[in-house]
């Protein structure tokens, strides 16, 4: 498919689309997979624009299908209907793709499938499962982010420059030996090593070979991939519990539950020392002041020598003081100074602080280098598993629309029938004032007229027809317990326009009569066409279609009040739907299915009755009397 044919796509945007995905048949595999967003995160391609580009590319045929401006708008409200069950963006593409088939085969296995899954929502938990599937999308690929307190070691400018083709420049500096002065003025440093002839004394420096994988340099670069889309991949593992499917996201949960950060709170080692020392002079107090010092030991004091019993009080005390730091740090060090009070030794606490940081993130990049090798490798299985609950959701979401709207499948044959169909507008509320209806339409009566009361529902049946068969051809179940569709190569709906001009009549006219010249078969719903021109002029036009489309395979009901003055002309069916009566409240008490071979009555007199009933004006209602004497 040459995508600089396809109507609004130019040679520039055509070689912006095929140079994103690297080649043409990564892009038509991407098409094949309905990858919407991929093609929308493209600049200057809307999301109607890749549906439009799908569709031409798939041959999806809906324009070729829905030929009038109706017969589109109540597409396009099924689709919109759907849309209200789907909870992901992969969904609400995947549903607006959907368009009319003719291929009997792939209009069955859709709706096999459709039931399969409103089965399948009629025994799952939908408002969790609703609320679950809102919150998982595609992975994400994080923005790198740069920290200029790491740095990345080469040896040569070969290493440099290949380190900087892999991208990891994004992540923090990277120096040659010749460039770093003093390790210890970044805080951590990867040396992507040669030959490793490199000899430091800091201890922040972790050693990688440069044969090494990204991640071995830069864990970050998958380990930040799971954290930013750590949501997802957990109500995804929730909703995989629901379904009772396997998953490998609990183990990768687990691992990035498991890393740690390399973070390290500073403040500890000088919070243990002073702890330590405010407990030691305590217990210096107290023991010096039980000691007797002899004439030999005082001299001692006096020459700034220190008595062996108070040294050994000393010993005692700062040991038992190291200890309780090495408990609270976790590490041995002596930060005390051996005087009373005993004094801080800020120079051991800043050094130990340096060995400890440095060993925190070396030992915290080892860690994260093994995580980043595992998350490595089950990426391709975590992607397949969140898109198989993407995939899920078109199937729950279509499940859900079938499920609420107590869908049932077509069967695909000749004519047109269903029993106990209803408008979509009316399949949710729970009434009994609702009736279902039942209608036929097949050779030889492939073309009917439809007469019977203003507000009886003949609009609505037309539309219902119209529903059945679109649905059907989508490869949807329809509103209906029973119905048996024909499929068809064009849906045409006109519906009544008021004062149309000559120039809006001659527009008509060449839309509406050439349809007969057309060898292709046809379902056409023509509601009060006798609206468009006078009367006489409306009789003849209608009168010489329904012949020309009877002697065809095509389906026709054209709904009009002239239905005596058409048949001078032509010899058709008629079908009525009557107003029986008004009800207590005078108001119209309509059977919805239309009669076979019947001039249904007219509703005016039920209507004038009504207002001759409710009027309490005498004038008028001896006036209303006088009409009604009439029919």
């Amino acid at each position: 498919m040459d995508l600089k044919k396809i109507k609004g796509i130019g040679s520039r945007q055509a070689d912006k689309i095929l140079s994103s995905f690297g080649s043409e048949k990564e892009f038509i595999e991407a098409v094949k997979n309905y990858e919407v967003d991929r093609i929308t995160s493209i600049e200057g391609v809307s999301q109607k624009k890749a549906i439009h580009i799908i569709n031409n590319i798939l041959g999806n045929p809906s324009k070729e299908f829905l030929k009038t401006d109706q017969a589109i708008q109540i597409y396009d409200d099924i689709i919109g209907r759907m849309l209200k069950f789907a909870n992901t963006k992969y969904c609400e593409n995947r549903i607006l793709l959907m368009s009319p088939l003719k291929n009997h085969t792939s209009i069955m296995e859709n709706i096999d499938f459709i039931m399969k899954a409103k089965h399948l929502v009629s025994i799952l938990p939908l408002d969790e499962l609703r609320f679950l599937l809102k919150k998982v999308d595609y992975l994400e690929e994080p923005k790198p982010m740069y920290d200029p307190s790491n740095a990345i070691l080469v040896e040569t400018k070969e290493d440099y420059h290949q380190l900087i083709d892999m991208g990891l420049n994004r992540y923090c500096p990277i120096i040659t030996g010749e460039e770093l002065e003093n390790p210890e003025n970044f805080e951590f440093i990867v040396y992507v090593y040669n030959e490793g002839l490199m000899e430091f004394e800091s201890q922040n420096i972790a050693m990688v070979n440069n044969s090494s994988e990204i991640y071995e340099i830069i864990p970050e670069v998958i380990l930040s991939y799971y954290k930013k889309n750590y949501s997802i991949i957990q109500n995804t593992l929730k909703i995989k519990k629901i379904l009772g499917y396997d998953s490998i996201l609990g183990d990768v949960i687990e691992i990035i539950d498991s890393i740690k950060s390399d973070n390290i709170d500073e403040t500890i080692f000088e919070n243990a020392a002073e702890e330590s020392k405010r407990k030691a002079d305590l217990k210096l107090e107290e023991a010096i002041k039980k000691v007797d010092l002899k004439g030999d030991e005082i001299l001692d004091l006096l020459n700034e020598g220190m008595p062996k019993k108070i040294q050994s009080i000393f010993d005692e005390v700062i040991a038992e003081a190291m200890k309780e730091v090495r408990k609270n740090t976790g590490c041995s060090f002596d930060p005390f100074i051996q005087k009373y009070p005993i004094e801080i030794d800020n120079e051991e606490i800043e050094r130990i602080k340096k060995q400890e940081i440095s060993k925190k993130y070396v030992n915290a990049h080892e860690e994260n280098v093994k995580a980043a090798k595992t998350l490595s490798k089950m990426k391709p299985l975590v992607e397949n598993e969140i898109h198989e609950i993407l995939l899920f959701d078109y199937e729950f979401a279509l499940g859900c629309f079938a499920y609420y709207y107590n869908l049932n499948p077509p069967e695909i044959g000749n004519g047109f029938s269903f029993h106990n169909g209803i408008h979509l507008n009316l399949a949710l509320e729970n009434s009994i004032e609702i009736q279902k209806i039942d209608y036929t339409l097949e050779s030889p009566h492939n073309v009917v007229l439809l007469t019977g009361a203003n507000s009886g529902g003949k609009t609505t049946l037309l539309e219902t027809i119209a529903q059945i068969c679109i649905m059907s051809q989508m490869g949807l179940p329809v509103c209906a317990s029973q119905a048996r569709v024909k499929l068809v190569d064009e849906i045409y709906f006109f519906t009544k326009k008021r004062s149309l001009d000559a120039g809006a009549f001659e527009s008509f006219l060449k839309t509406f009569i050439p349809i007969v010249t057309l060898d292709t078969d046809k379902l056409i719903l023509l509601d009060e066409l006798e609206a468009i021109t006078e009367l006489e002029a409306a009789v003849k036009i209608i009168s010489s279609f329904m012949d020309f489309i009877r002697e065809s395979n095509s389906l026709a009901v054209i709904v009009t009040h002239m239905a005596r003055e058409i048949l001078k002309y032509t010899n058709v069916r008629v079908d009525g739907i009557e107003a029986k009566g008004l009800d207590e409240n005078y108001n119209l008490i309509v059977d919805r299915t239309p009669r076979m071979d019947y001039f249904a009555r007219s509703t005016p007199e039920l209507i004038l009755r009504r207002m001759y009933e409710k009027t309490d004006d005498n004038k008028l209602k001896d006036i209303y009397r006088q009409v009604l004497e009439k029919f």
